[in-house]
């Protein structure tokens, strides 16, 4: 440092020589180049007034266009010739203008001020016309001393053609050579008296500068460069780096202090910073940005050594249903029960090191490197069970228990991908993989996994837009009174016609639906138009009217607005809300029994009739039955299809009709599709029966007919 001073003072003592010694030359030079000075100066005074001159003929020009063309536009609208000829012919009038022409869309001359107007209907042919007429606003043009101006006329849209007026630059050459001609006497002469002036200024100046230049280098130079080392210091990183020590009292000290409270400040925002930037602010885990990086740094250490590592994907079941029905703070309260869950069941797990983020929304994600000699698989496999596990059990939320499950999607480097994005990507397919199985479970990624989940990306994106399209209808299969063979009403069941494929079954396009949240628009719409039909159905013979039965899947169960959109159903169709039926499966039940014990009652006040579909698949919970009242039970079809041959299936169908009439409820058997599983169901007092040996499902038209 001591040497990199001393040459610095060398520079600026050399420096102060060189500066003194051009002040010298300059000063001799000066005396030289008086006479040239002069003409320069004059040569530019010459161009300024040329260009003030000039400057004013295009603004006075403009003026002038956009007046007459604001004045031609309706006698040009009306084609009155004589009006633009009287106004060409004054415009021609004014100072310096050396022609005025008026001309059509098409370019063509319509008048140039002139009695005759000999070049009328003649097209404009000098250089600048085709410019003007394909210009769609004012143009000023230069074409050697004359300046032409031109503007398009237009009333509205519809465009009548322009004018044009071009200006001599002559006389305003004139007027630049008379007020230029007393310029130069004035500036010769004050030239010489500035002149001796000069030299006393630039003598003067040298002195000051010399002085100046040593009092800068002692006082503010050597100062400022130590704090410039700082700063870089500070720019590379380096907060701990020291500063100046400030011993003067003056603005300078104040500067010294003041960059020690900044370096200060700025340490303190970076620490900040990074921790905002590197974690998640609601659980406090790494974040993304933190896990990508991580990951692409060991993914790199880990290139060509034979290590492993593993990636584990968990997503909350049906979490949007939590933000929609008990609000984004109740999900947040989830998501921080879930972090923890998370973080205790990683820590549970030795041997290998670990990383828990949450990649945004319910979306977490562990970091799973196992070390030397040990099963990555295995440990995989445990993690993913104690998650499956730990995250089933009841979440204690606002004093209400609430069940979520979780799905785990597992991949492994470098079986299954080699780079950040591959294994990211093929983690979020084998949780996908999870969710498609039946959720609350986990999958190792697989290539057959990646194919089913691009074909179920596929249906998603047709089953985008297909009701709009038309490619959807409702059929309607018919349900029986047990006792006396007599049609009551109809199950609507959704059918979708795929125009490449064909039709696809329910079991397969549903599924998708829900996962991707369609069945919510779907879902409205065959309600909707489920109750408009039905209002239409003639009464049965008894005088009674026909019901409809319409499947409600969970997502929709969950929704905050269900609600509305059965009352908006039954409003516009007329439909009796008694004669409406909705089916609600059990196990969409149980994800929040008091939401959806609140939303079924209030849709049985309404007079709405409502089943648990597919009893005897889930829970089958008595518990259930008596916090949450339905009207009516559907025993599903696989007891039904054993019914005359498996005597167990047959006492837990006889079982459940007892213990449903004990409750006052209705039962109704699906699937009866022989004489003697419909035999039995009489036998024993069923209520309602359905299936294909009484009638398949039918077209609304043909339904319609069976009912008369």
């Amino acid at each position: 440092m001591n040497i990199r001073r001393s040459s610095l003072q060398w520079r600026y003592t050399t420096a102060m020589v060189v500066v003194f010694m051009l002040m010298l030359i300059l000063t001799l030079g000066l005396w030289f180049q008086q006479m040239s000075g002069e003409r320069q100066t004059f040569e530019i005074a010459r161009q300024s007034t040329q260009s003030l001159l000039r400057a004013q003929l295009r603004q006075s020009g403009e003026a002038q266009v956009h007046q007459l063309a604001d004045s031609l536009a309706n006698p040009l609208y009306f084609f009155d010739l004589e009006d633009v000829g009287n106004l060409a012919r004054d415009a021609k009038r004014a100072p310096n203008v050396t022609y005025v022409l008026v001309y059509d869309p098409q370019g063509r001359i319509l008048h140039d001020g002139s009695g005759d107007i000999p070049a009328y209907g003649r097209p404009m042919q000098d250089a600048l016309a085709s410019r003007i007429v394909a210009a769609n606003g004012p143009m000023v043009l230069q074409a050697g001393e004359r300046i032409d101006v031109s503007r398009p006329i237009s009333v509205g849209n519809e465009r009548l053609g322009g004018v044009r007026i071009g200006y001599s630059s002559s006389a305003a050459a004139q007027a630049e050579e008379e007020t230029l001609s007393g310029l130069r006497s004035r500036l010769s002469e004050v030239s010489r008296r500035g002149l001796w002036g000069l030299l006393l200024m630039c003598l003067g100046l040298a002195v000051v500068c010399v002085f100046g230049a040593v009092m800068i280098q002692r006082i503010l130079v050597q100062p400022i460069r130590k704090l410039a080392d700082a700063a870089r210091e500070i720019e590379s990183g380096n907060f701990s780096s020291p500063v100046p020590v400030a011993e003067r009292n003056d603005e300078l000290g104040d500067l010294v202090h003041a960059f020690e409270h900044m370096r200060e400040s700025v340490a303190r925002h970076d620490r900040d910073m990074r921790r905002a930037a590197y974690s998640d602010a609601l659980t406090g885990l790494a974040n993304r940005l933190a896990f990508r990086a991580d990951l692409e740094q060991r993914l790199r250490e880990m290139h060509g050594t034979g290590c492993q590592l593993a990636l584990l994907f968990a997503d909350l079941d049906d979490f949007k249903g939590i933000n929609d029905t008990l609000g984004h703070e109740a999900g947040d309260d989830v998501l921080v029960q879930t972090a923890a869950r998370i973080e205790h069941a990683v820590a549970q797990k030795d041997g290998a090191r670990t990383l828990v983020a949450r990649l945004g929304g319910d979306e977490f994600v562990i970091l799973l490197e196992a070390v030397a000699g040990t099963d990555l698989r295995g440990q995989a496999t445990r993690i993913a069970e104690a998650l499956v596990h730990d995250l089933a059990q009841p979440l204690l939320l606002h004093g209400r228990r609430l069940v979520l499950g979780t799905s785990v999607g597992i991949a492994v480097f470098p079986d299954d991908a080699n780079t950040t994005s591959q294994l990211m990507k093929c983690g979020d397919i084998a949780m996908y993989q999870a969710k498609f199985a039946g959720k609350n479970c986990f999958r190792f990624y697989s290539r057959a996994v990646d194919e089913d989940a691009m074909q179920r990306l596929r249906m998603e994106q047709d089953l985008r837009g297909a009701w709009e399209r038309g490619e959807m209808s409702v059929v309607y299969q018919p349900i029986y009174r047990t006792r006396d063979r007599v049609l009551v009403g109809a199950e609507a069941l959704l059918r979708w016609a795929h125009p490449v494929e064909g039709a696809i079954a329910p079991e397969a396009f549903i599924p998708v639906a829900e996962q991707s949240g369609l069945i919510d628009e779907i879902g409205e719409q065959v309600l909707a138009l489920s109750c408009r039909e039905a209002a239409q159905w003639p009464a049965l013979a008894d005088g009674s009217r026909p019901f409809v039965s319409v499947n409600v899947s969970g997502r929709q169960l969950r929704s905050s607005g269900l609600f509305a959109q059965v009352t908006e159903a039954l409003r516009k169709s007329g439909l009796a809300a008694n004669l409406l039926h909705l089916e609600v499966t059990e196990t969409a039940v149980i994800r929040d029994v008091a939401h959806a014990a609140d939303l079924l009652s209030k849709l049985r006040n309404l007079g709405v009739r409502v089943w648990l579909d597919d009893f005897g698949t889930g829970y089958s919970s008595l518990n259930h039955l008596r916090r949450v009242q339905v009207d009516g039970l559907k025993i599903d079809r696989s007891f039904i299809t054993d019914l005359l041959d498996d005597p167990g299936d047959l006492a837990l169908t006889s079982a459940t009709m007892a213990m449903a009439h004990s409750l006052g409820i209705v039962v109704v058997a699906e699937g009866v599709e022989q004489r003697g599983q419909y035999d039995l169901l009489r036998e024993r007092d069923g209520d309602f029966v359905q299936g294909y040996w009484l009638s398949e499902p039918l077209a609304a038209v043909d339904f319609v007919r069976l009912l008369g």
